[in-house]
């Protein structure tokens, strides 16, 4: 499957305008894609409690996974950051669990098109997981 990298950063920036950061001010969207080519995106949400914050590839991996997707072959993140925002650990996790094979895609709010690509596996080399 080919994949567009600027339709899903694209929509990774419009995901973003989701973003519920009313104390770092930080947000960020992200964009998942299944192998059927649907986009599902998602954005961070804060919470007073940091520890209770979700992850904007979370929150576009759960919304995915609870409503019966999977196959997912890439996704893209996007926030203001130089270099483009990357995965927290407990995200690189989840994605080793659920999207093992994806491409991830992160880019800088200000400039889309200037973005850097990684693995999963990359991001996050032996990954633990359980084989059925």
């Amino acid at each position: 499957m080919k994949i567009d990298s600027q339709k899903l950063i694209r929509a990774a920036a419009g995901a973003r305008e989701g973003s519920v950061a009313p104390y770092s001010k930080f947000k960020v969207g992200a964009a998942l894609l299944t192998k059927s080519g649907e986009i599902i995106g998602g954005a961070n949400v804060e919470s007073a409690s940091y520890g209770l914050t979700c992850c904007a590839e979370r929150v576009a991996l759960f919304k995915a996974l609870t409503s019966g997707k999977k196959d997912f072959v890439a996704v893209a993140v996007v926030a203001r950051a130089p270099g483009g925002p990357m995965p927290c650990g407990a995200c690189r996790q989840l994605l080793a669990e659920y999207a093992p094979g994806a491409r991830v895609w992160v880019a800088d709010s200000r400039d889309l098109k200037r973005n850097r690509e990684f693995s999963v596996r990359e991001l996050l080399p032996r990954a633990f997981v359980i084989v059925p």
